[in-house]
């Protein structure tokens, strides 16, 4: 049996401890047949301990793929990004990730970088096998400010992927590197787009994704608010809505200088991804690895059994006090005797006065 406390097991008994207590005396002054319900009580507190204990049982095993790869990917994030064409008129964005996360299904145990450019490259996130934070990074990334916009390079990114990939291969030479570019080729400044050859050495496989239609998709603005979303205004152009094209000679331009394929991505299939290379691929040397099979779980059932009778016991006794509760009875009209109403006519005169007027 193995223990891995949430908390420090002194903390642990320094807050059950006094609640024990009250519960023990509660036990005590409790008459005969309110007992059981402290004797419950009880046991849902030393569930909740265990519970927090996350006792456990050694020696549970399972087989793991590890893929000794290292995968760079080159993300656009330039205001065409956004534009609205991928599976109807959804942003470009939801296809670069879910593209993603079937890169990460596909390549377990590999390392992962992300690289983003628009006006200039930045490395959002070095070599890791971190995949939560990779995907994290990917749901909180948006594009460029509009009114920052200046124009971008579609190669702009050629000297940090060349760096990462050569510092990957200098770190961990006997790890294989895949190179994924996604983007839609749209060069909006007046200079060729910068050549990635100076990667291909690096690179043994991967793929080059374009998103986008030939018809172009209205790019909504975005003003780099907390919550992601524009002020709901598109970007205009004469007086219309800007459209972004994919431009599928410039994706297919950066794929031979990378030596990798490329693919025009459409939401109705799954992107064709390549296989890691087979030398690097492979069941963990020991082909098992060590494991503990988690216990916490039967222990929280205990608690929501007890905590679902203690709920339904105290709905049980609000309904009986309700029902016991007396109607309001209606109240008698007050009767009064004759005497009583010829002592009110007689008041009603003055004292000096007779009924008929005259002075007493």
């Amino acid at each position: 049996m193995t223990f891995q406390p949430v908390l420090n097991v002194f903390l642990l008994l320094l807050f059950c401890l006094p609640v024990a207590a009250l519960a023990v005396l509660g036990l005590r002054k409790a008459p005969g047949r309110d007992k059981g319900l402290w004797v419950l009580r009880l046991v849902m507190l030393l569930a909740c301990f265990a519970m927090l204990l996350r006792p456990g049982i050694p020696g549970g095993a399972t087989q793991t793929l590890a893929t000794d790869t290292d995968i760079v990917l080159v993300v656009d994030t330039t205001a065409s990004i956004v534009a609205e064409d991928w599976d109807g008129d959804s942003p470009r964005l939801d296809g670069v990730r879910a593209d993603i996360q079937a890169i990460v299904d596909e390549y377990p145990g590999a390392r992962f970088a992300l690289i983003t450019f628009d006006a200039t490259a930045d490395i959002r996130l070095p070599l890791t096998t971190d995949t939560t934070a990779l995907i994290s990074s990917l749901e909180v990334m948006r594009p460029e400010v509009t009114s920052q916009s200046r124009g971008s390079s579609i190669g702009i990114a050629n000297g940090l992927l060349q760096d990462t990939l050569s510092s990957a291969a200098k770190s961990s030479p006997d790890r294989s590197r895949m190179v994924f570019y996604f983007g839609d080729g749209e060069q909006t400044v007046t200079a060729p787009p910068e050549p990635f050859k100076g990667s291909e050495k690096y690179t043994d496989a991967g793929a080059v994704l374009g998103y986008g239609t030939a018809e172009g998709g209205p790019m909504k603005l975005t003003t780099g608010g907390l919550d992601g979303s524009g002020d709901g205004g598109y970007i205009e152009y004469q007086g219309e809505n800007a459209l972004s094209t994919i431009d599928e000679e410039n994706l297919e331009a950066i794929a031979d200088q990378l030596g990798i394929e490329y693919q025009h991505r459409t939401a109705d299939a799954a992107p064709e991804l390549p296989e890691a290379p087979s030398t690097t691929t492979g069941y963990a040397e020991s082909g098992t690895v060590g494991n503990v099979t988690e216990l916490y779980w039967i222990f929280a059932l205990a608690v929501l059994a007890i905590l679902g009778f203690e709920l339904a016991r105290a709905a049980m006794l609000v309904a009986r006090l309700r029902m016991l509760r007396p109607a309001a009875a209606p109240q008698p009209r007050a009767t009064r005797s004759s005497s009583e109403e010829r002592s009110d006519e007689t008041n009603r005169f003055s004292p000096t006065e007779t009924p008929e007027g005259g002075a007493s």
